[in-house]
């Protein structure tokens, strides 16, 4: 029987944005006026991304989104923000180049060795009680967490488990998708997999050559992948174990409470959520609806 369809959470709108006190900027030793056009026209800029695009970027953590927006306009040529909105609302081709500097894609499989290991040890053996398993991998980026995951559950739950893999940037879910990444993250990988506590070597999962090494289809012959935007979109599938990791430290305190309210109404009764090293429910609004299962590895379990 297929897995139940779970309710449309609470989607009722994120708290107005208030506009942030401006940052002094330092430059070669002095200290410089802050640039209050600056930041009057990046809000005006998010939220025009959001009424055109309906990307919300509007409670991404504003340090980070200023940093990439002025790498953004060094890169691509403008003077001001004001001028790279006018040519993105009408122009999408340059939206999706802006996709590139407004989510990050750095990664790498088995990455916090750790946090896998301690998903083997400490997830697996309950969900293989389980006759079916929906893994969600939110924030996929490139893939490599998902192929991780996909090799870890190869080794004794493959047959019975979907994984739903989801991004809000189209190129970075055709890469995972793929699953073609260089041949020369392949030591790093291997040595990251075999501290995972992997039992086989991580070349019997792949194919090299020309310098790129591309992962078994097989690894993820159940697999969905989808434009899902955590900040919003709603719940669209009951899962066994979420894993979110290394993408909540982007959103600030609002963004937070409403992805991890997502996991929560995804979950299944007792269900498995995995986080970023640097991340954690401690002042999430949503505490005290999970216990934690591997505190150090940020893994916890839905009450």
């Amino acid at each position: 029987m297929a897995p139940r369809k779970l309710k449309t959470p609470d989607t009722a709108p994120l708290p107005p944005l208030s506009l942030p006190l401006p940052i002094p900027v330092v430059d070669r030793g002095e200290t410089a006026l802050p640039d209050a056009n600056f930041e009057i026209e990046l809000e005006l800029l998010l939220e025009a991304i959001f009424r055109k695009y309906q990307h919300d970027f509007r409670h991404y953590a504003r340090a980070s989104v200023r940093r990439r927006l002025q790498q953004a306009l060094h890169d691509l040529g403008f003077a001001t923000l004001s001028q790279l909105q006018d040519r993105m609302l009408r122009d999408p081709a340059l939206f999706a180049r802006m996709l590139q500097y407004l989510t990050v894609q750095v990664s790498e499989m088995f990455r916090d060795p750790s946090y896998f290991r301690a998903i083997r040890e400490h997830v697996v053996p309950v969900l293989q009680t389980y006759p079916s398993i929906n893994v969600w991998v939110a924030g996929c980026s490139s893939g490599e967490e998902l192929w991780s995951l996909a090799i870890l559950f190869e080794e004794g739950l493959a047959e019975r488990t979907v994984f739903y893999a989801t991004d809000i940037n189209p190129d970075a879910l055709a890469i995972a998708r793929a699953g073609v990444y260089d041949a020369g993250r392949l030591r790093a990988f291997g040595a990251n997999y075999l501290a995972a506590g992997g039992r086989r070597s991580l070349s019997d999962y792949y194919h090299a050559a020309y310098g790129k090494a591309k992962f078994s289809a097989s690894l993820i012959r159940q697999s969905v992948f989808a434009d899902h935007s955590l900040a919003t979109d709603s719940v669209f599938q009951e899962a066994q174990l979420v894993s979110c990791r290394n993408v909540l430290i982007y959103f600030d305190r609002a963004l937070q409470d409403r992805a991890i309210g997502l996991f929560h109404d995804a979950l299944a009764r007792r269900g498995f959520l995995g986080l970023g090293s640097k991340e954690s429910l401690h002042f999430s609004a949503h505490a005290g609806d999970f216990e934690p299962l591997v505190p150090r590895e940020r893994l916890y379990r839905k009450l």
